[in-house]
Order: structure tokens, then C-alpha cells, then sequence
């Protein structure tokens, strides 16, 4: 049966590109030989979203965020007998967020006075909000105190204002150190907390005790970010055990808990990687393994097994992440190589200095790849989302969606030259909602404050004309 041509879809005209062929090293898995488009999210159409909120437009999926925690949960929790994380509130700290990992049972971790009022109007109860951090004022502190919370000290400094403090308010803070170590993996993090190595560590833990003002209830340690060793973590809970034993037997005192922080990679690729980051970074269950082999061989007493603390944050929420945008313009770069514009750049997703994110296009596209440089709205030079990339060629008005955002573009995003946009939560019944609104000239200038001299408008003068 034949079709009238006036039926027929009419095909999206390609220009015909030739490349000269460039081998260079491949990994074991090979060239991309198809593209995916990404249409849909929890069910949702990427098209119907952008249309109902705006572009660009970041989304986030509840189902995915319970489903990877319940993973990591359970990959802990059947290795060691007692496991608490506690939400990093830097890594993403938009209220709907937070309220999801606290309602699947987290903790609150937070690492300044703003994320700690968030925390309580979050009801978290002060005694589960972890306070890190080297940045804590008095106003801070005493808030902690009286609100109970674990005090991670971060510096001598701060140790003696909390004894002062504590004689002040005639209370008994809760503490913890902060502790910096070697675990073979370089360069090592030692800007915050007492080292180790050198005594530092074991020196702020004799000041506590023997100033009768603290109570230290906890050994924490952050050993880095994106860290794809698990070892390295094995290595920093047997010097954590060695340390709460070594107080157990001089003070006569249990630690409650060992604090591992954060730093589990997500499956987002580094710049500059061989493999895929998908294909490489440790699971929950490697890193777990390490952590609860160190702890359970350590030779606590029966009894005394303390909490095992974790800050995930990148882990947690990265997959649960998108950022939705629209192509603006194509041109051809001086080298021939194809430059397309998007209309958000890394203002909004500042992870782009660090990962080669996967981008998919959001429609049916050609299995023809080309490769392409994709740039931000931005007039900066660097404004740069991928360098270098293989994608179907795309056209004007096209959407495009990014992978694995949902960990720190949220809070490290910048309001400058364009507004920051809507953030929208998928439920686990797929039904949209929005979370942050989106960015409003009325908004940015509410903050704003004019002197009386300039709270008349004026056009500019004219040249040759007398300013006043």
C-alpha cells in the first residue's frame, strides 16, 4: 500500500559534514555506537516539563533518591551492627531534599550557622545535628550548646572557646575532633582537624579531658572527595579504632561514635579519566566492606561497638539529579570543530569543572555523531560544559539533558547574567512540584538598597553635557 506523499513526516534536513578520521586511544569498551535520547524522567516527558516550568530547569527524583539510600543503608547495615548517616546539607540543602533523607531516618550534618538553622527548621532536634565545620562563631556555639548538638571541633581555637563558653553557660557541650591522617592516598587532607601523625590529635584529646568542660562523645574524620579508594577508608577506621581504644584505656572512657564523613564517589566521569566513572568507583558494598572489616577487628569490648557516623552526600543524591536545557544557536569554530550554545553554562552547573558529564538529547535524534565543543549563555570565555563531546547534530530550539547533577550545582550556583531557575521534584507517584521557583528581577533587587542621592532615576548624560 503506497503513501501519499503528504503523509509522510517530512525528515530533519542534515548537512552533509566531512571529518578527517583521528584514531587515538580507545578503552576496553569501545566507541559509542548509538545515542539514547532521554525523553522522560519518573515517567515524565522532558518536553512537557520544560514547557510547564521554563528552560532551563533542574529536576530531581524522589524515587531514585529513597532507592539509592535504602542501597547504601543496607550495604552498611549488613556489614556492622550499628549505622547513622546524617544528610550533608552542603551537598544539597533545598528543603524538600533535606526533608526526604530525614523522613528515610538521616541525621542533619552542617557546616555553618545558616545550614544549622535550616537543620532545626527542618525539625531535626538539635541532638541529631551534627556541627562541623572551622567556621563557627560564638552566636554559633552557644546555639549548639543549648540546642545539644555533637560539636565537631575543628581547631585549637575553637577547643578553648568552647571551654569558655561551657563555663559561661554552665553547661557540658558534647564534642567531637575533627582528625586529619595518612591512608595512602595523595595529596593528603590536612587542612582541617588535628593530625594524627604527629600527636596533634592525641594533644586535643588530653586538653579535653583535662579540662572538666567537655565531653567528647565522638572521633570524626573527612579524608577526602571523590575517593576511589575504598582501602583508603579501612586505613582511617583503624586509626580512629586505635584512637578510641587508647582513650578507653587512659581515660576510662567509650566513644559513642566514629564519623567517617563523606568523600564516596559518584558515578559521574572525572575530567581527564580513562575509564568511565560508571565503570570504576568502588559500590557501597566495597566501600562498606572496608570500613566495618577495620572497625569489627579493631577489639572493641562487647558492648562498646561505636555508632559507625556517615556524612555520604555526593553518593546519595548525584543520580537523582538532572538539569534540563534548550539549544540557543550551532556555529563552526575556527578549526572546523562544531560549538553549540545552550542556555545555561556554569553558573548554574558548576560540576562541569570538574566531571565530563553525560549529556543525552531530550528527542529523537540521528545515530550520526560528530564531535562538538557545548558552551553556556555566558560572555566568559570559560563558560564550557563539555570540551569535547560526541553527540547526533543538534538543532536550534532542541533540548538537551544532563546527568548526575543532583550534588552541589544547587548550592554552588551563581546568580550572574542570568537568573537562576525552578527546581522541580518528581514524586514517587511521578507527579511534579516545584521546589524553588525560579529567579525574578524583583527578587535579586529586593535585597537591594539605594542611597537617597541615586533613588532618583536619571538617564545617562550625553557627552559634552554637565553631570551633576
Amino acid at each position: 500500500m503506497s503513501t501519499s506523499p503528504t503523509t509522510e513526516k517530512k525528515k530533519r534536513y542534515e548537512r552533509p559534514v566531512l571529518q578527517p578520521v583521528k584514531p587515538g586511544v580507545t578503552s576496553k569498551f569501545g566507541p559509542i555506537s548509538a545515542f539514547t535520547p532521554q525523553t522522560h524522567i519518573d515517567g515524565v516527558a522532558v518536553k512537557e516539563l520544560l514547557a510547564t516550568y521554563g528552560s532551563p530547569l533542574f529536576v530531581i527524583s524522589e524515587r531514585t533518591i529513597r532507592h539509592t539510600y535504602r542501597q547504601a543503608l543496607t550495604a552498611f547495615r549488613t556489614r556492622y551492627p550499628r549505622v547513622q548517616f546524617a544528610w550533608s546539607y552542603k551537598t544539597n540543602y533545598l528543603d524538600a531534599v533535606c526533608r526526604v533523607f530525614h523522613r528515610l531516618g538521616s541525621w542533619a550534618e552542617v557546616v555553618s550557622g545558616f545550614e544549622y538553622d535550616k537543620a532545626l527548621a527542618n525539625g531535626v532536634p538539635g541532638k541529631y545535628i551534627l556541627f562541623n565545620g572551622p567556621d563557627k562563631s560564638e552566636a554559633d556555639l552557644r546555639k549548639a550548646i543549648a540546642n545539644d548538638s555533637p560539636i565537631h571541633i575543628d581547631h585549637f581555637d575553637e577547643l578553648y572557646t568552647l571551654v569558655g563558653l561551657s563555663e559561661e553557660m554552665d553547661r557540658r557541650p558534647r564534642v567531637a575532633i575533627r582528625i586529619n591522617m595518612d591512608t595512602g592516598v595523595y595529596p593528603m587532607w590536612d587542612r582541617f582537624g588535628f593530625n594524627y601523625e604527629n600527636g596533634q590529635a592525641w594533644e586535643a584529646i588530653q586538653k579535653i579531658f583535662l579540662s572538666g568542660r567537655l565531653e567528647l562523645v565522638g572521633l570524626h574524620a573527612h579524608i577526602g572527595t571523590y575517593m576511589l579508594s575504598a582501602d583508603a577508608y579501612g586505613v582511617a577506621a583503624a586509626k580512629m579504632s586505635e584512637l578510641a581504644l587508647a582513650i578507653r584505656k587512659q581515660y576510662d572512657k567509650a566513644i559513642e561514635y566514629i564519623d567517617l564523613g563523606g568523600g564516596f564517589a559518584s558515578r559521574n566521569t572525572l575530567k581527564g579519566s580513562y575509564y568511565a566513572g560508571a565503570d570504576v568507583v568502588p559500590s557501597f558494598d566495597d566501600y562498606a566492606e572496608a570500613i566495618a572489616n577495620s572497625l569489627l577487628k579493631a577489639g572493641f569490648a562487647r558492648g562498646e561497638l561505636p555508632v559507625l557516623m556517615l556524612e555520604t552526600g555526593r553518593a546519595l543524591i548525584d543520580d537523582a539529579g538532572w538539569l534540563l536545557g534548550t539549544v540557543l544557536a550551532n556555529k563552526r569554530l575556527s578549526d572546523g570543530r562544531r560549538a553549540t550554545i545552550l542556555d545555561f553554562g556554569v553558573n548554574l552547573l558548576f560540576t562541569s569543572f570538574w566531571y565530563e558529564h553525560v549529556i543525552s538529547p531530550a528527542q529523537e535524534c540521528s545515530q550520526y555523531g560528530e564531535d562538538a565543543v557545548l558552551y553556556g549563555p555566558l560572555c566568559m570565555n570559560i563558560d564550557v560544559v563539555r570540551e569535547q563531546v560526541k553527540l547526533p547534530p543538534l538543532q536550534k530550539g532542541d533540548h538537551v539533558v544532563v546527568h548526575r547533577v543532583g550534588a552541589y550545582n544547587m548550592t554552588q550556583w551563581m546568580q550572574f547574567i542570568t537568573l537562576r531557575p525552578a527546581v522541580v521534584l518528581i514524586d514517587t507517584e511521578g507527579k511534579p512540584h516545584v521546589i524553588r521557583q525560579s529567579e525574578t528581577l524583583e527578587y535579586i533587587q529586593s535585597v537591594e538598597r539605594l542611597p537617597p542621592h541615586l533613588a532618583q532615576a536619571a538617564p545617562p548624560h550625553s557627552e559634552g553635557s554637565n553631570p551633576s
